[in-house]
């Protein structure tokens, strides 16, 4: 199974610079996005489907802002839009298919993570964001397998972006948001027990998904890892190669693709 994510910053801006027709070349079983920044009316009239991938989607309520959605080849069990708390919901952030079948329950997620470099206000957003998914996806982890893809909105460790001394005290690298990652990646009896899968099969510095607009920060690839796959471990085990696509500037995030050994 193919599975990529892609945010878009913009559904109408990334189809103008070729993602849809990127997209239709490669194959993929199943691809998260995430910001569409638009609503119902433009993408199901536009974006409703790709090739033999169709798409369903969570928007905000707030014009040109967020929204996350999920295009599968094959048609889920079970769709689930939100986390079921409105300060987050209102912004479109999650939407889950499930593929459930006799002796198996999976999901597939796609989730954009606030973002708290526009200030405070917004930083204290994502805190809470992150405060009430842990326990939603320990839930989620403890009935079923999942493969989750976001932008995260965080760089997890020092290889996971270029200028990490410069960038501690940023939103986006802030030790508070690195420890909820470690918390989550944690193994332990008190982790989350859920793996990063890009870096179980990349260990490679200069890995990033995001580059500024400022400055030649993508021509000299001064970027930051903020696209994840975030997998229970049966399904991390099943992920066989992996890739970020920088041929064309679909977005200023490059798509990551995943190949793992199973099928919807």
């Amino acid at each position: 199974m193919r599975f990529i994510t892609a945010n878009l910053n913009g559904v109408r801006s990334a189809a103008s610079k070729g993602f849809f027709e990127w997209l239709c070349q490669q194959e993929a079983d199943a691809v998260g996005v995430q910001e569409l920044k638009a609503q119902a009316d433009v993408v199901e009239a536009k974006f409703r489907s790709c090739d033999r991938l169709n798409g369903h989607f969570h928007y905000a309520q707030k014009k040109g802002y967020s929204g996350v959605g999920l295009y599968t080849k094959e048609e889920p069990s079970d769709l689930i839009t939100g986390l079921g708390i409105d300060e987050f919901d209102n912004e479109g952030r999650w939407v889950e298919k499930r593929f459930d079948k006799p002796g198996r329950k999976l999901s597939l997620i796609s989730v954009y993570f606030p973002s708290g470099t526009s200030g405070e206000e917004r930083q204290q957003v994502k805190y809470r964001f992150l405060a009430a998914l842990y326990p939603h996806l320990l839930a989620l982890k403890a009935e079923r397998e999942f493969i989750l893809v976001a932008d995260v909105n965080i760089a997890h460790k020092e290889i996971d972006l270029k200028n990490w001394r410069s960038n501690q005290k940023n939103s986006g690298f802030l030790p508070e948001e690195r420890a909820w990652l470690t918390r989550l990646f944690d193994a332990g009896a008190d982790g989350g027990g859920l793996v990063d899968v890009f870096r179980t099969l990349n260990d490679k510095a200069e890995q990033y998904t995001w580059w500024s607009a400022r400055g030649a920060a993508r021509a000299n690839n001064v970027g930051w890892r903020l696209d994840y796959h975030l997998a229970t471990p049966g399904l991390a085990a099943l992920a066989r190669s992996e890739s970020i696509y920088t041929g064309q500037m679909l977005s200023d995030h490059a798509p990551l693709t995943i190949d793992y050994e199973f099928s919807l």
